[in-house]
C-alpha cells in the first residue's frame, strides 16, 4: 500500500476494518459525502421477513412494558431486549446494512430480543448474571432513546461476589458504518484490546461517531450509572482508555473529569482542534472570534493542568501521524510543570506495538491497584466553562467570565486550615463526603482564599464537610448557599452555549400558527426537519417532538425546550418573547446594537426558560455543527455561541444555517453583552 493512501485511512475499533476518511476531498464544503454512508440494497424477501420480525418483536416489547409495570426490577431490564429490536429497525428504516452477512445478524438479533423478552416475562434474566461478553442497554434521559453498550464481565464475578470490581471504560475508534447492528454484534464477538484480570470492561457506543462529545459524552455517565446499578463496581478504580477517535475521547474525559478516574490511557487520536486539522487534515482553519473561544470547550490542551489529579499514561506509534495528540498534550503539560508519561511503539504506525502494550498494561494495572484518592491533600483545577466545574473536593459555582481561563489551586495545609488561590472564580464550594474529611471536628476550619482568611462551616461528626464561598467587589465571604448571588446567573448545566441544551433532556416544539412571513416560515420548517434528521444520524436518537398547542406544564418542567418558528407562529415563543434579551416581532429582530428586518433575519439563541429557569429554551437551532464537520471528528465542535442573527438571504450550507450577521455570548447574569 502506498504511504499516501495509508495516511488517508482511519482504523476502526478492532483495527481490522478500514474506512476511507480524512482525505483532501473532505476539505470541500460544497461537495460533502454523507455520514453515515448509504448502505447496500437488500432483497425484497429479506426486507419483508425482517420487517415482519421487527413488528412482531415491537408489539411483544410494548405488551411486556405493560405486563411488568408492577415489577420495576424486571421492567428496568426491558432495554436489554429492546437494543436488538432497535438495531434491526434502524438498519431497515435508514438503509444501514453495510455487509451481506448483516442480514443473518439481524435475524439473530430478532431471536435474541424475543428470547430476552420471554425470559423477562417468565421472571428471569440470565444475561444479568452471565460472565464474558454481554450486550446491554439503558434509556437516555436526553431523548428517551434506548442506547446500547457492551460489557466484558470477568470470570471471577458472580452475584455473591464479596468485593467491588475495577472497571475500564473503552472508547472506540472512528467507524462511519458503526450502526447499532454493527456495534452490538462486535460487542458479542470480541472482548476488545484490553481485558485486565478481575476487571469489568465497559465498551461505549458513544452515540456513534462523534469522539464522545456532547450526547456522546453523556453516554459514558449514563451507561456507567446503569452498570453500577447492576454490578458491584469500585468507584475509586475507574479507568478510561481508548485509541484513535477513542484516544481523543479518552483525552477529553481525562482532562475534563480528572478527579473521577484512577487512571487514563489515551492512545493516538487528537487533543485539540487547530493544529490537528492543519497537520492531519491539511486544512486551513479560519474560525470566527466566537468559534475560537468555543475551542476551549473540547481543546484538551487548555485543561492539561487537570491531569495533576489523574495518573495518565499516553501511547503513540512512533510513525503514527496521530502521535501529534500526545505531543501537543506533552507541550501543554510541560507549561504546567508536569512531564507526560508517553509510551511510544517503535517503528509502529496506527496500532499498538505488542511489547509497548504490555508495558502500558503493567503501568495502568499498578496505578489501578492503588486506586483513586477522593480527598487528596492538593487539588489543581482549571476550566473555561461551568459545564466542567468540579475537581475532587473543589467545585467552581460561578465564573468572572466564561471562555476565559479559571483556576483553583487548593491544599489542606493542616488539620484545621485550607488554602486556595483562584483566578476568574466568583463562587466555589469545598465538599468532602462522610468519613473522608481529614479536618479537625472540634473547631471550624480556617479557609484562606487569595490571601483572605475566612471561617468555614463546621466539620460534621460523620467527618463530612461542605463550605460555600462567594466573591463580590473583590472580597470573599462565607455563605450558607451554593453559587452566585441571588438572581439569574450562569451556573453548571445552565451556562450555554446553544449545544449545551442537547446534553440533557430536550423537547422540540413545532409551531402550528401562521408565520410572520413566508421566508421565515419556510426556513424554520426546513431547519427543524434538518435538526430532527441530523439528531438521528449523528447522535442515534429519536428527538421528542410536540406541537406548541400540546405542550404541558410537565413538559416545561422536565425538558429543555427547542422552540421552532417565530412569535406569531409558535405560542410558546409568543408567551416568552418579552422576557428574552433579544426581542422579535413583525418589525424585526431587536438587539441593543441594531434592528434586523423580520423578512430577512431570524435569531437563534439559548436562554434560561422564563417559565422554568431551571431549564433552557433554544430558538430555532439544533446542535450547531453540520455535514461538513461530520467528516473529521476534530471539527465536531460548537459553531455558534449563546446567540446569533441568521441572514436568510444566504442559502443554508453544509457549514451554516445561512450567513451569520452577528453573534455573541450573554454575560454571567444572562444579560446582553457587546463584544
Amino acid at each position: 500500500m502506498k504511504p499516501s493512501l495509508l495516511c488517508s485511512l482511519v482504523l476502526s475499533v478492532s483495527f481490522s476494518t478500514i474506512v476511507f476518511a480524512d482525505g483532501p476531498a473532505d476539505n470541500m464544503a460544497d461537495k460533502v459525502r454523507p455520514v453515515p454512508p448509504p448502505g447496500i440494497e437488500i432483497s425484497a424477501r429479506d426486507r419483508a421477513e425482517l420487517e415482519a420480525g421487527v413488528q412482531t418483536l415491537g408489539r411483544d416489547l410494548e405488551a411486556l412494558q405493560t405486563e411488568l409495570k408492577d415489577k420495576p426490577d424486571l421492567l428496568n431490564l426491558v432495554p436489554d431486549a429492546r437494543i436488538f429490536h432497535n438495531a434491526v429497525r434502524y438498519a431497515l428504516q435508514y438503509g444501514e446494512f453495510y455487509k451481506t452477512n448483516q442480514i443473518e445478524i439481524a435475524r439473530k438479533f430478532l431471536a435474541q430480543g424475543t428470547e430476552r423478552a420471554a425470559q423477562l416475562r417468565a421472571g428471569t434474566s440470565p444475561w444479568t448474571t452471565a460472565t464474558g461478553l454481554v450486550a446491554r442497554g439503558y434509556v437516555s434521559r436526553i431523548d428517551g432513546s434506548v442506547q446500547p453498550y457492551g460489557l466484558v464481565v470477568p470470570n471471577s464475578y458472580n452475584v455473591n461476589s464479596p468485593h467491588s470490581f475495577r472497571l475500564d471504560a473503552w472508547f472506540h475508534g472512528r467507524g462511519e458504518t458503526l450502526s447499532e447492528l454493527d456495534f452490538i454484534n462486535g460487542r458479542q464477538q470480541s472482548p476488545g484490546q484490553f481485558t485486565p484480570d478481575n476487571t469489568f470492561v465497559l465498551h461505549l457506543y458513544g452515540r456513534y461517531c462523534n469522539a464522545n462529545k456532547f450526547a456522546g459524552e453523556i453516554d459514558l455517565f449514563e451507561a456507567l450509572e446503569n452498570v453500577q446499578a447492576h454490578y458491584p463496581i469500585d468507584e475509586n478504580r475507574l479507568v478510561v482508555r481508548g485509541f484513535s477517535m477513542g484516544g481523543a475521547a479518552c483525552w477529553q474525559f481525562a482532562a475534563h473529569y480528572a478527579g473521577l478516574w484512577a487512571a487514563a490511557a489515551p492512545g493516538a487520536g487528537f487533543s485539540e482542534t487547530a493544529d490537528f486539522l492543519k497537520v492531519f487534515q491539511n486544512e486551513t482553519v479560519q474560525p470566527t472570534w466566537y468559534e475560537q473561544k468555543l475551542w476551549h470547550w473540547y481543546d484538551c490542551t487548555d485543561y492539561a493542568l487537570n491531569l495533576f489529579n489523574c495518573p495518565t499514561v499516553a501511547y503513540s506509534g512512533e510513525i503514527d501521524r496521530q502521535k501529534q495528540a500526545a505531543d501537543m498534550m506533552a507541550r501543554a503539560l510541560s507549561e504546567e510543570g508536569i512531564e507526560l508519561t508517553h509510551l511510544i511503539g517503535p517503528g509502529t504506525a496506527h496500532q499498538y506495538h505488542p511489547e509497548t502494550k504490555k508495558e502500558l498494561d503493567r503501568r495502568i494495572d499498578s496505578i489501578a491497584a492503588i486506586g483513586r484518592n477522593p480527598v487528596p491533600g492538593k487539588v489543581r483545577f482549571t476550566t473555561w466553562t461551568l459545564r466542567y466545574n468540579k475537581m475532587l473536593w473543589v467545585t467552581v459555582d460561578a465564573l468572572g467570565e466564561h471562555w476565559e481561563r479559571a483556576r483553583v489551586n487548593a491544599q489542606i495545609a493542616d488539620d484545621h486550615r485550607v488554602e486556595l488561590d483562584t483566578l476568574n472564580v466568583t463562587a466555589l464550594t469545598l465538599e468532602m463526603a462522610p468519613g473522608l474529611c481529614p479536618l479537625d471536628t472540634t473547631r471550624k476550619p480556617t479557609v484562606v482564599i487569595d490571601g483572605q482568611e475566612l471561617e468555614g462551616a463546621a466539620v460534621g461528626s460523620d467527618r463530612s464537610w461542605t463550605a460555600h464561598f462567594q466573591k463580590a467587589k473583590g472580597l470573599w465571604r462565607s455563605t450558607s448557599v451554593r453559587g452566585a448571588e441571588s438572581g439569574l446567573s450562569k451556573r453548571h448545566g445552565l451556562q450555554g452555549p446553544i449545544d449545551d441544551a442537547f446534553m440533557d433532556s430536550f423537547l422540540m416544539v413545532t409551531p402550528t400558527g401562521t408565520p410572520l412571513n413566508g421566508t421565515v416560515g419556510a426556513w424554520t420548517r426546513s431547519e427543524q426537519t434538518h435538526a430532527i434528521g441530523q439528531w438521528r444520524s449523528q447522535f442515534r436518537g429519536e428527538a421528542r417532538v410536540k406541537n406548541d398547542t400540546e405542550l404541558t406544564d410537565e413538559d416545561i418542567a422536565a425538558h429543555n425546550l427547542i422552540l421552532w418558528g417565530d412569535p406569531q407562529s409558535n405560542a410558546l415563543i409568543a408567551r416568552i418573547a418579552d422576557k428574552l434579551p433579544i426581542r422579535w416581532n413583525a418589525q424585526g429582530v431587536h438587539t441593543r446594537e441594531a434592528i434586523y428586518p423580520a423578512d430577512r433575519y431570524v435569531p437563534v439563541l439559548i436562554y434560561p426558560n422564563p417559565l422554568n429557569p431551571e431549564r433552557y429554551v433554544v430558538l430555532n437551532s439544533g446542535f450547531t455543527f453540520r455535514e461538513y464537520d461530520y467528516l473529521n471528528n476534530a471539527r465536531q465542535i460548537a459553531k455558534l455561541p449563546d446567540w446569533a442573527i441568521v441572514d436568510l438571504t444566504v442559502p443554508v450550507s453544509s457549514r451554516a444555517p445561512g450567513a451569520i450577521a452577528n453573534a455573541g455570548f450573554f454575560d454571567e447574569q444572562w444579560q446582553w453583552r457587546s463584544h
